[in-house]
C-alpha cells in the first residue's frame, strides 16, 4: 500500500452534494497496490496513527495525531500506483482491482478507528474534489513494501 499523508489545519473532500471534513490532523490519500495483504495494511495503518509529526510545545516534531486529538481523513488515490517508468502517459496496471482494494481501504479506515482516531472516509471510485490546508507544509510519503 501506498500513501501521501500530509499534515492539515482542515481538510475536505467533496462528492456531488455531500462533504466530508476534518479540522487539524492528518490528511491521507491512499492507493493499494496489486497483491498488498494484512501485512501492508498492518504496516500502514500502525505507522498513520504513531507518525510522530505534530510539534510538541518545544517545538519538535514529537506528537502523533492521537496525541493532539486530530482527525484524519482517509482518501483513496488508485493514481498513486501508477508506473511512470516508460512514455509520458501513467500505467495503472499496478493498482489493486477495485473489488479487492475497496474492502482493504475501508479495512485501514476500521484500523485507524480502532487505535482511538477521529477519522473521515473519502468516496471510493468517485470523483471526487479535496481541499486542504498543509500545515508546515509536511507531506510524507508511505509505501509498505519499502520499509
Amino acid at each position: 500500500m501506498r500513501a501521501v499523508v500530509q499534515r492539515v489545519s482542515r481538510a475536505a473532500v467533496r462528492c456531488g452534494a455531500e462533504e466530508r471534513a476534518i479540522g487539524a490532523g492528518l490528511l491521507v490519500l491512499v492507493a493499494v497496490v496489486a497483491g498488498d495483504g494484512q501485512a501492508d495494511l498492518d504496516y500502514l495503518a500502525d505507522k498513520i496513527a504513531h507518525l510522530r509529526i505534530f510539534e510538541n510545545e518545544a517545538g519538535r516534531m514529537d506528537r502523533s495525531v492521537a496525541a493532539l486529538g486530530g482527525e484524519v481523513l482517509v482518501v483513496s488515490q488508485f493514481t498513486l500506483a501508477a508506473g511512470l517508468a516508460k512514455g509520458r502517459r501513467p500505467d495503472f496496471t499496478g493498482a489493486e482491482r477495485p473489488e479487492v482494494a475497496a474492502p482493504m481501504v475501508d479495512a485501514l479506515v476500521r484500523r485507524l478507528r480502532e487505535a482511538g482516531l477521529s477519522v473521515a472516509q473519502g468516496f471510493f471510485g468517485e470523483n471526487m474534489e479535496v481541499a486542504l490546508v498543509n500545515d508546515g507544509p509536511v507531506t510524507l510519503w508511505l509505501d509498505s513494501r519499502r520499509r
